[in-house]
């Protein structure tokens, strides 16, 4: 039996790379780490973003923003740190992750900061020019 998409609508047409990336997101989402996404808003301004992940126990050379397309990937590896020590009790493991974000068309990435073991992310989405064309229809008999 096939999946149906909520995108097959035959009223929504060349959305199959949206399908893509959604599908792709949604294999990868396994929780960690957490994150929240908020709007920053300020009256007259674009539609602000900021994505923050906790990403305690990295530095911000274990830590790698990538835009690629429409993607943001966020990377996080660290190293065992092992030698020399003996552990009675390890709850704090070294853990690697990818988180992937599928931006809307036109979103920008501002920049990225690591503090107090939280890194944020800010987007921002200019207002687009809207314009509307008219089609001339050609008869033919």
């Amino acid at each position: 039996m096939s999946r149906m998409s909520s995108l097959s609508s035959p009223f929504l047409l060349g959305f199959d790379e949206v399908e893509r990336a959604l599908d792709r997101v949604a294999k990868s989402a396994d929780g960690y780490p957490p994150y929240n996404v908020e709007r920053i808003e300020a009256a007259g301004e674009p539609l602000r973003l900021r994505i923050t992940l906790a990403v305690a126990g990295f530095t911000a050379e274990q830590l790698e923003v990538v835009l690629e397309e429409k993607e943001l990937t966020i990377r996080g590896r660290q190293v065992e740190d092992g030698q020399g020590r003996t552990f009675l009790h390890r709850g704090i493991a070294a853990r690697q992750f990818q988180r992937t974000f599928v931006l809307a068309e036109g979103m920008n990435v501002l920049g990225a900061e690591l503090k107090h073991g939280l890194l944020s992310v800010d987007l921002v989405r200019p207002e687009p020019a809207r314009h509307a064309k008219r089609i001339d229809i050609v008869s033919r008999s």
